[in-house]
């Protein structure tokens, strides 16, 4: 395989747009890669800023329309997660069977060794696993590295990511100096499949099943009227639509019921989560002896504790207990820097 030839994912963004211009004077020959996941973006002005891009840089640029497969993988596991009272993690997984995922296919007929993406990630070549792993990069709060926890080490070997090892504004200025015409465009904020927002995206698509049920307490006490489980989540305190004469959370959801049970802040802590669809890096037998650090969500700091098995289940267990869990997100591990793991917490 070519190791000077790579296949750049190209969202018409800023990041990705920059990758572009630093892998070419890197010198690699760039093959652009668009990925149409809605009928929206087939008419958008992301898809026409990759391709007029693509132009500029005079490199090959493909535009792979799988709005059909991303409906079935991506768009049905949220519709379904937030149907289960879950609150779902689309980056994580449309990262693992999508995105990774059909980069790595045309580099493997492109001939080319390379993948390439506009995450902040970094990628470990020489730490105590001997295991190609993501590092969080130098801008902590932009750590993609979560997002891509689920890919294997393996094809980690292949990615590379030019944005490692800078902050967004450093990438602005950059892309500016180059000339990249996107260089001031805003980032992208919320789903990329859920424009209008996703609970416009939920009501429209779910329809006559989002019916009005119980705000119930622990005891089981009705509270008042929500509009359907499927709009909230857990840990949410705004938007519940009632007035109360209380500050209330919701700490747990109930589809069958087309219930919601609101407590105080501090029935949202838990002390253990159990893990679905768990994968780690390094051996189980090593990990489940260490202690690592877990993010229950993209946005946390993280809380210490271990991994343990018991009756055939993995759990992981703080040392503190914490408010951040919520059934559907990915809990994901660190070992100093490194991601080595995680799972989906379901309670």
């Amino acid at each position: 395989m070519n190791k000077k030839r790579i296949v750049l994912g190209l969202s018409g963004g800023v990041d990705s747009s920059t990758s572009a211009y630093m892998l070419k004077e890197d010198g690699f020959e760039v093959i652009g890669v668009t990925l149409v996941v809605s009928e929206e973006q087939r008419e958008s002005k992301d898809l026409k800023d990759a391709i007029a891009l693509a132009k500029e840089l005079k490199i090959e640029h493909i535009v792979l329309d799988i709005v059909d497969e991303f409906k079935e993988k991506i768009v049905k596991y949220f519709i379904d997660e937030y149907s289960n009272g879950m609150t779902p993690s689309p980056c994580v997984v449309c990262d693992e069977i999508i995105k990774v995922k059909k980069l790595i296919e045309i580099a493997d007929k492109k001939d080319a060794y390379y993948i390439g993406t506009g995450h902040y990630c970094q990628v470990s070549k020489e730490n105590k696993f001997k295991k190609y792993l993501f590092e969080r990069p130098k801008d902590i709060r932009k750590d993609q590295g979560y997002m891509l926890y689920r890919i294997e080490p393996e094809i980690i070997e292949r990615m590379i990511f030019p944005l490692a090892k800078y902050e967004k504004n450093i990438v602005r200025e950059k892309a500016k100096n180059y000339g990249i015409k996107v260089f001031d465009k805003k980032d992208s904020q919320g789903i990329c499949f859920a424009k209008e927002g996703y609970l416009e995206f939920l009501k429209k698509n779910l329809g006559e099943k989002i019916i009005p049920g119980n705000f119930i307490d622990k005891d089981g006490k009705i509270l008042g009227e929500h509009q359907g489980y499927q709009l909230y989540t857990i840990g949410q305190r705004r938007g519940l639509g009632v007035l109360f004469s209380k500050i209330y959370f919701i700490v747990d959801i109930i589809p069958e019921k087309n219930e919601i049970v609101l407590g105080d802040y501090i029935e949202l802590y838990r002390k253990r989560v159990e893990l679905k669809d768990f994968k780690t890096h390094i051996p189980f037998e090593i990990l489940i002896k260490m202690r690592v650090l877990a993010k229950p969500r993209f946005s946390s700091l993280g809380f210490y504790g271990k991994v343990f098995e018991e009756n055939g289940k993995i759990y992981f267990e703080y040392e503190e207990e914490n408010p951040q869990n919520a059934k559907g997100q990915h809990l994901v591990l660190y070992s100093d820097k490194l991601v080595i793991g995680g799972g989906k917490i379901i309670f």
